[in-house]
């Protein structure tokens, strides 16, 4: 009798240890309406997920395109707790959220516009794309040519220089986006019905305005240093060689921080920074294995075709997961250094 109540408790407790980690399972993948396995709890998400399918977006753009949707779903989850609290009367982070997936909805060719956004008068580039124009803007242009022909870059740090180049350019077309959403805005703005919905809007209107200036000066010295670069090249001294980490170095260096804490984001960025060129190193190796399997697809070899396929879908997705880490990793360090820079300057 003993023997069969010990049975039983051990078969309960293999069911709940199993619910638990089934539950994970099922945390990790939400389901949908209809049961099937879905990619993201918010469903306007889930829609722009399978639109990129359908297009057959290349594999790295696709993969960066599922981290970018995993952040504004993290963002969009944390809103909702903060909107159920009554955290967000003004309508500026809502309006926040409603600008970045306006964002990542251009920024993918999803916003039901053809590409015309880099010929519009009021954007940075006000130029017709000439054959050897490498980043769509002559003033980049110009200087990368000067930078190839002047003969004091290795092959390095010249592979080194383009991801600079190519990190500026992607910041000039999301300004670009950002100033089409401001023009939008302003003509809701212009059909506000009562006095408080013009209030309310007059408010995201001058918070967008804001983030406009602050990409502009981002840009302005982003060029500057690009300049500077072009002209004198690599100093031995480089604390960082990734973009997105050099950038993030200047903001921490203009934040009014103290030394100690300067050391301390120091470290920390140097571990973001291999971080990021891990990510760039899976986004290369996604892309050869996609190749791999187009070339076996046309041979028609079935084993070898589940083979690959198996090999490129599990590189997918530990490069998406990858993005999104880095992405947010990006997202706490901003923020981190902006918080330490204004309580800085309050004190």
């Amino acid at each position: 009798m003993k023997l069969r109540y010990l049975v039983v408790l051990l078969c309960l407790g293999v069911g709940v240890m199993a619910g638990k980690y089934s539950r994970e399972m099922n945390d990790h993948k939400p389901s949908g309406g209809d049961g099937k396995t879905v990619e993201f709890r918010i469903a306007k998400l889930n829609q722009v997920w399978e639109k990129a399918i359908r297009m057959q977006l290349p594999p790295v753009r696709q993969a960066e395109l599922h981290s970018d949707l995993k952040i504004q779903e993290k963002d969009e989850l944390q809103w909702k707790k903060l909107k159920a609290e009554g955290l967000d009367e003004n309508g500026e982070r809502e309006a926040k959220l409603r600008r970045s997936f306006n964002v990542i909805l251009a920024k993918y060719g999803m916003d039901g516009k053809k590409d015309t956004r880099p010929l519009e008068s009021n954007n940075l580039k006000d130029h017709d794309s000439r054959e050897g124009d490498m980043f769509d803007d002559p003033r980049l242009d110009k200087l990368w040519n000067k930078a190839k022909t002047s003969g004091k870059f290795s092959e390095d740090e010249m592979e080194s220089l383009k991801r600079e180049f190519q990190h500026h350019k992607d910041k000039i077309h999301e300004y670009n986006i950002v100033m089409d959403t401001v023009s939008r805005t302003e003509e809701i703005h212009k059909n506000a019905i009562s006095p408080l919905e013009g209030d309310v809007k007059e408010n995201v209107l001058h918070q967008k305005h804001t983030d406009l200036k602050d990409k502009m000066r981002n840009l302005n010295q982003g060029f500057e240093r690009l300049r500077k670069l072009s002209h004198e090249g690599f100093s031995e001294d480089s604390e960082f060689r990734e973009p997105r980490v050099i950038e993030l170095w200047e903001m921490a260096r203009t934040a009014n921080l103290t030394d100690d804490e300067l050391d301390s984001l120091k470290e920390e960025l140097r571990h973001f920074e291999t971080k990021v060129e891990k990510h760039s190193h899976y986004q290369e190796q996604l892309e050869l294995s996609h190749q791999k399997l187009r070339h076996v697809e046309a041979l028609g070899d079935r084993e070898h075709i589940q083979r690959n396929q198996e090999k490129y879908d599990s590189l997918a997705e530990k490069t998406r997961e990858m993005g999104y880490k880095m992405k947010k990793h990006m997202q706490d360090l901003t923020s981190k250094i902006s918080r330490q820079g204004l309580n800085r300057n309050e004190l």
